[in-house]
């Protein structure tokens, strides 16, 4: 277990120094801000979806390791996916991050690597500030939180 939980730390480091679409999408068609008052993270998230298709998707803003990194992954998953299965990803992510952390919880690959939050409810809000920022975008919502 504890390979595994290195392998996840390393992938959590990875991408929080090499964030993946780290950037602005100007033609966005969805986008929102998220924000986590506990610890001050801040997210701008960018989609463009065309025929119910995540066709791209960009963020941009500051926080920690587990806040970007979370955001950095998220969007890996999410180009080519359609709406209706992002929304079942955040579902299952969710579950994920809120299961107590002594019960076994679903495998979502590289995702899983912030299973290990559970054991810190303050981490809980930094894993999952991307994924409410997805819903809102989606939502046309405009502004996520934590709260």
């Amino acid at each position: 277990m504890s390979e595994l939980s290195d392998l996840y730390q390393e992938v959590i480091l990875d991408h929080n120094r090499r964030p993946r679409n780290f950037r602005v999408l100007a033609e966005a068609t969805h986008q929102a801000e998220g924000y986590n008052p506990l610890c001050g993270d801040r997210l701008e998230l960018f989609l463009t979806v065309d025929g119910g298709v995540i066709t791209d998707v960009g963020f941009q803003g500051s926080g920690c390791a587990i806040s970007k990194a979370s955001a950095s992954l998220m969007t890996d998953c999410l180009k080519g996916c359609p709406v209706a299965d992002a929304c079942t990803l955040f579902e299952r992510f969710h579950r994920m991050v809120t299961t107590p952390p002594d019960v076994a919880v679903e495998d979502l690959g590289k995702l899983s690597a912030f299973a290990g939050v559970r054991a810190f409810p303050m981490r809980v809000k930094c894993a999952s500030l991307a994924w409410h920022t997805l819903k809102a975008a989606l939502n046309k919502a405009q502004k996520a939180t934590t709260e």
